[in-house]
């Protein structure tokens, strides 16, 4: 069964919304990357936060809050008429809620720790629900009023993607007819300390597989779409073609450096879609610019693929969005699909000798003009986590 992407809803450091996003996007305008202070003690570091204030959330749940679910309550927002007219036609119980996720509200969690090892005692604002994993499904249920399965998936930068996956189960297997999916994640301390503590972070914009590239920049998003089993009569779906998902288990942190794993999530998702490699157009590379990713990557890349396939990493222009970044840089797909244009790829343009190379493209490069036009995203993630999607025309 052919699922399609109907609706799409999105806010990132390149903007707010589909147009915004996508003019900055294919522009490579990363000016969403900024040094800031306060993340990590006695340091700038470079972010892709959201600028501008978020909007609250409605009064009757106003219990709920978090930054994480003010990003979510953005995105769907932007499409709120057709998740509305979904629900009408189908009926609140059979809507699904699919999310991915790493953070949900650990910051809010964790100022309101701080209080209290301070105060002796939590603020009254304080809820304990805002930090667990599926507060962002369970906001979002209960927003729209939905009765069917909502959850959300934690596989650290995989989330996204794997929620896209699980949306179309739950359509196979006829447990819903519509499924709100994708992922959500928020700048909180926690993570930027972390990740600064695996000494991953680099001072300045990241430079994926550049010979040049130290280490990743953290971002936030959320990117949310309307999947159904039938396309957009208004003719702007977007297919879901195929999906790989693999599990290596190299290690608790770093990928597995053949790219074994990577390979099999790319092979399974070509399969599922029923293409060849020599069919699809563009891949959308996890390319976080750490050493061990990049250097995978490309090992895996061109071992499926070879040298010649319009390739480029976005995270320069969001930073890496962790549970979002799967359904995020899906959503750089269906804008492409869209609009024609391909994501240029931000470096230095010095290439790592050291590594097989690839075809990373600059501004102004477009898709083919006629269909059926195919693109790959990958994710992967902490302890050997692979995802592969691909995004095309609708059949």
């Amino acid at each position: 069964m052919t699922a399609y992407l109907n609706a799409l809803g999105l806010v990132c450091a390149l903007g707010r919304g589909q147009a915004e996003v996508t003019r900055r996007l294919f522009e490579g305008d990363a000016c969403g990357m900024r040094a800031e202070a306060g993340w990590v003690p006695e340091k700038q570091v470079i972010v892709g936060a959201v600028a501008g204030e978020l909007p609250p959330l409605p009064a009757d749940l106003a219990d709920r809050h978090s930054r994480n679910n003010q990003l979510l309550y953005q995105a769907c927002s932007q499409i709120e008429a057709p998740l509305r007219e979904t629900i009408a036609r189908f009926g609140a119980r059979r809507i699904g809620v699919v999310l991915g996720t790493s953070t949900s509200g650990i910051e809010e969690a964790s100022q309101d720790i701080a209080h209290y090892l301070h105060q002796g005692q939590f603020r009254s604002s304080y809820a304990y629900a805002q930090q667990e994993l599926g507060a962002p499904a369970a906001f979002l249920a209960n927003w729209l009023g939905l009765g069917g399965p909502a959850y959300v998936i934690s596989t650290a930068c995989t989330s996204g993607a794997r929620a896209l996956i699980s949306a179309r189960r739950l359509l196979d297997l006829n447990l819903c007819d519509a499924v709100i999916c994708g992922g959500v994640d928020s700048l909180c301390k926690l993570t930027l300390n972390g990740f600064t503590a695996l000494e991953a972070v680099s001072p300045t914009r990241c430079n994926p597989f550049s010979v040049n590239r130290d280490g990743i920049n953290i971002g936030e998003a959320a990117a949310v779409f309307l999947m159904t089993r039938d396309a957009n009569s208004e003719g702007n779906s977007v297919a879901l073609l195929g999906a790989g998902a693999s599990s290596d288990a190299h290690h608790i942190s770093a990928p597995d450096p053949s790219g074994a794993g990577a390979q099999r999530a790319m092979r399974e998702a070509l399969a599922h879609a029923g293409l060849s490699p020599a069919q699809i157009d563009y891949l959308n590379l996890h390319g976080t610019a750490t050493r061990h990713n990049d250097a995978m990557e490309s090992i895996a890349v061109n071992a499926v693929f070879g040298a010649g396939l319009a390739c480029s990493s976005t995270k320069p222009l969001t930073g890496h969005t962790l549970g979002a970044a799967g359904a995020l840089e899906a959503a750089f797909c269906w804008l492409a699909l869209a609009d024609g244009r391909l994501p240029p790829h931000l470096w230095d343009g010095q290439g790592d000798p050291a590594l097989p190379a690839l075809n990373l493209i600059a501004a102004g490069q477009h898709l083919p003009a006629d269909g059926p036009r195919h693109l790959m995203s990958n994710s992967f993630a902490f302890g050997g986590n692979n995802v592969s999607l691909i995004l095309g025309d609708t059949p």
